[in-house]
């Protein structure tokens, strides 16, 4: 067996591993843009609760003043019928008359929030059931990311027991090369072509790289550009 052999099956299960690890690290970050979005729909929500709380209170505010203002006329009426004179009933006529303009007014902003009142229940009705299905969405989407993290969890650690075994098995030579060389150039050991191309950076070999590759043996042989460990598969 080429002393090339064993450090592929490592490459193998290293490239399986840096795709689980980036997979363990985008899981989070699936999870934290889920919950995100679902913080925006609960915003919404709590806006159209607030600007219906805020309606209503203006409804009630307004209500409360036009009462005021009609006990006030109550009060000036029984007052005028005790008047004495004609100027003094024609005051009171007047101010009764202008207090009653401010509850005519009171009573059309009133009806006009009423007006908007089932408006504004829609929409917080609306956002409500948005809130409620997103937020079931949302817990199911990330408890399935969780059940998936746990998993790329284990899988990582079978691996990386997989990996100390395969490590073994390459010649220390080419594993010192290697374990250097991945952390820079990846994937570290690529085919050298039938055009005696390298497959990693695509530069074309001198014969002599070409005849390095073909006998193999126990010799590191590298790509001249980028330093990548170069080989053949049997019958390539």
């Amino acid at each position: 067996m080429s002393a090339i052999e064993p450090l592929i099956d490592l490459q193998d299960i290293d490239s399986q591993i840096r795709d689980l690890e980036r997979e363990e690290k985008d899981i989070p970050r699936r999870q934290a843009q889920e919950r995100a979005r679902l913080a925006g729909v609960n915003t919404s929500l709590s806006s159209a609760k607030e600007q219906l709380d805020a309606l209503l209170l203006r409804i009630r505010q307004t209500e409360a003043e036009a009462a005021d203002r009609r006990e006030k006329v109550r009060q000036m009426k029984i007052q005028q019928a005790s008047l004495k004179t004609n100027k003094e009933f024609q005051a009171y006529t007047m101010q009764i008359t202008g207090i009653q303009q401010e509850i005519d007014a009171l009573d059309a902003r009133q009806i006009a929030a009423m007006d908007e009142r089932p408006q504004a229940e829609a929409r917080v009705r609306e956002a409500q059931a948005k809130a409620d299905a997103d937020k079931g969405g949302v817990d199911e989407f990330c408890g399935e990311l969780g059940e998936r993290l746990a998993a790329v969890k284990e899988e990582l650690a079978a691996l990386r027991a997989r990996r100390k075994e395969a490590a073994a098995a390459v010649p220390q030579n080419f594993l010192r090369y290697y374990e250097r060389l991945r952390t820079k150039r990846w994937p570290a050991a690529v085919r050298l072509n039938r055009e005696c191309v390298c497959e990693g950076c695509h530069l074309v070999q001198p014969p002599s790289v070409e005849q390095m590759v073909q006998r193999g043996g126990d010799n590191i042989v590298a790509c001249t550009m980028c330093g990548r460990l170069l080989y053949r598969e049997p019958g390539f």
